[in-house]
């Protein structure tokens, strides 16, 4: 036992002196061993039970499994090989003991490294700029030191003194955050923090923060700088510590220039936090504008032998017990390898995101009235849902021990919810650098996870596109096998008008929102096959797009359904098919009202005659219009980078509003 506890196998020579020892014992004390054993047996735990069980089974048998299971429970389990051997407690300067009473009431009692390397830094008010793989523990990374910093001021809070700031780019992050900050704010005497999101009056957060006060706000950077304008008595002079969480999403959203208005009303002489899973240019620029001398910290993802090259895991960008897989397929097949994966997957919580908003209003509607998925709870969320929506759709999840979320990248970052088994990106995200973030919803802290990317044919090329990020990825074997459900999808249109309408706008959606993929050279819109695509989204006929018309994409594959009146397709909302009807005879009306008889049109002899164009000529012209177009999407960009515009109004002008 002492050789198996010092991790060293016991000898051959031990185990026949044991053994010579035993056969000479004097037969008249068997029996009393024998009974002595048993008892002893009985009162020892089940796991040192097992464990001497299988040691002398693996010698004596050759068994391994036993020991093997052991082995890892002594290790501990997945989680535990996401923490260091460093407790909260040990960190210097030593953490208070409010704090260390919340951390042990919350269940946390060691580091993770990305937590024993920042808390330290910033509890001696250093600057730091911290890269470290999604899941690793960033949010309790930054909370803890943001209260003992605010504990340790000199001056005691008044209402509007605001001391400290933590900046995220959704709803749903900074509502988790506080969620997060909540018990060891909670041990500051007189101290009181604000939540700040959209969706919301916003006279609603003044009147709190006016009768309530606020010291600490956490938010989004639109609301946080609404308020900052809005209300004068906000006092930012004793002001100590601000955090950036999400760096990189937030400047690609066009926050820019709140967070620059932001940072230009608070002291020089303060804390500044940046953290992100991705370290970009812009972040880098913003990082030497708000931070003064930063420490970098960049934790990287454990290795994990076996799978892959020592090489490739040291240094992946996501974590070792996540397994990424690539399902290539057509188009056609897509919708039904995804059924496939939901119904084998029925036991476990996935998430599946999807590119555009109308995307998820139209699989959230056809998948549960599917066969084979019914009693599987599929729960959409995006960010045009009203905020109260959103905020009960992920509760609704986090609370399940199994479901699906169709999404679109409004869950791509920070969220962190609980047992999530598997990530599947129906679609690949149009920014690959919201992949990371994507697969990062699972194998969380350390525990095992899976993700699945689905890819077209021509798409092979975002393989080795991932592999240069230092993604890991393996390929998935297709299921030749799997229940074609488009016909299944296609009754359900002809029942409901509104699953109609939906697959035809997530249809436009998706080919608008992959026209400006920024992945443009592997995802080239203008080689999609559009019929077979039409027929993986269950369409019943193809609608009219000018950049179909235009651009000749391939409609082959494409079965139009020929038996049906589609102005005689009903809804099945008896409210919403009576209003139809009622538009319809009202839009009768007036074209009764307003029909002319037409002129006889004359020929115009001196008219000139309009030659066709060559294929020479034709291709000329769309060559120069698609670089104007891209002449023109790229002041766009700059014009967002630099804070002239905001991510709103750039999705308006480029056409991707559906995106969020």
């Amino acid at each position: 036992l002492f050789s198996f506890f010092l991790d060293a196998e016991p000898s051959w020579d031990f185990l026949n002196s044991l053994q010579r020892r035993i056969l000479t014992s004097a037969a008249s004390a068997v029996s009393a061993t024998v009974a002595s054993l048993v008892v002893s047996i009985a009162a020892l735990p089940f796991t040192l039970v097992t464990f001497l069980y299988s040691f002398f089974s693996e010698k004596v048998f050759g068994r391994s499994s036993l020991i093997h299971s052991f082995r890892k429970a002594m290790d501990g389990d997945d989680v535990n090989r996401a923490l260091t051997t460093t407790r909260f407690s040990d960190l210097q300067p030593p953490l208070s003991p409010p704090v260390i009473d919340a951390l042990t009431q919350s269940g946390f009692q060691f580091c993770t490294p990305v937590q024993a390397a920042t808390i330290p830094l910033l509890c001696s008010h250093k600057d730091v700029a911290v890269d470290a793989a999604t899941g690793s523990g960033k949010t309790l990374a930054f909370v803890v030191p943001v209260v003992e910093i605010l504990r340790r001021c000199s001056s005691r809070p008044k209402p509007h003194h605001v001391m400290g700031i933590i900046i995220s780019p959704t709803r749903e992050l900074s509502s988790q955050i506080y969620e997060v900050a909540r018990p060891f704010v909670s041990t500051l005497p007189n101290f009181k923090a604000v939540l700040l999101v959209g969706g919301a009056d916003v006279k609603v957060d003044m009147k709190v923060i006016e009768e309530e006060g606020a010291n600490l706000l956490i938010g989004t950077p639109g609301r946080l700088f609404d308020i900052m304008d809005r209300f004068e008595n906000l006092d930012f002079r004793n002001f100590e510590v601000l955090i950036l969480d999400e760096a990189d999403r937030l400047l690609d959203m066009g926050f820019q220039k709140q967070i620059t208005s932001i940072i230009s009303r608070l002291p020089k002489l303060r804390r500044t936090g940046l953290f992100s899973a991705t370290q970009t240019e812009a972040v880098e620029e913003l990082s030497k504008a708000g931070l003064r001398n930063p420490i970098r910290v960049e934790v990287k993802a454990e290795t994990k032998p076996g799978s892959l090259s020592s090489t490739q895991l040291a240094s992946s960008k996501t974590p070792s017990s996540l397994h990424i897989e690539y399902l290539e397929c057509e188009a056609d097949k897509k919708s039904t390898q995804l059924v496939d994966i939901l119904i084998k997957n029925k036991s476990k919580k996935i998430i599946v995101y999807f590119m555009t908003c109308a995307c998820v209003d139209y699989w959230g509607v056809v998948l549960p009235q599917l066969t084979d998925l019914k009693g599987l709870f599929l729960i959409p969320l995006h960010g045009k849902m009203k905020q109260t929506a959103r905020e009960k759709a992920l509760a609704s999840f986090v609370s399940l021990s199994s479901g699906v979320l169709l999404c679109t990248d409004v869950a791509a970052r920070g969220l962190d919810i609980p047992g999530v088994d598997c990530i599947v990106q129906y679609d690949p995200p149009q920014d690959p650098n919201v992949f990371v973030h994507r697969v990062g919803r699972t194998a969380r802290l350390g525990r095992e996870g899976n993700a699945i990317v689905f890819l077209l044919p021509k798409e092979e090329a975002y393989i080795e596109f991932l592999s240069i990020r230092r993604v890991p990825i393996q390929e998935r074997i297709y299921c030749s096998d799997a229940s074609d459900i488009v016909q299944q999808i296609r009754m359900a249109a002809k029942r409901d008008r509104d699953v109609m309408e939906k697959g035809v706008k997530a249809f436009v959606s998706f080919i608008r929102a992959y026209k400006e993929h920024h992945c443009s050279f592997i995802f080239r819109w203008k080689e999609l096959e559009i019929g077979k695509l039409a027929m993986g989204y269950g369409l019943l006929q193809l609608p009219l797009m000018p950049e179909v018309k235009h651009h000749s994409l391939s409609t082959e594959g494409f079965v139009p359904v020929e038996d049906i009146n589609f102005g005689e397709v009903k809804y099945k909302d008896k409210s919403r098919e009576k209003q139809r009807k009622k538009n319809l005879q009202a839009k009768k009306e007036a074209q009764k009202q307003l029909a002319k008889p037409e002129p006889k049109k004359t020929p115009n002899v001196a008219a000139p005659i309009l030659r066709k164009k060559t294929a020479r000529q034709r291709r000329a012209t769309q060559t120069a219009e698609d670089e104007d177009e891209l002449a023109r999407e790229y002041r766009l960009l700059k014009k967002l980078k630099k804070g002239t515009i905001d991510e709103t109004e750039y999705a308006k002008l480029t056409g991707t509003e559906e995106l969020l």
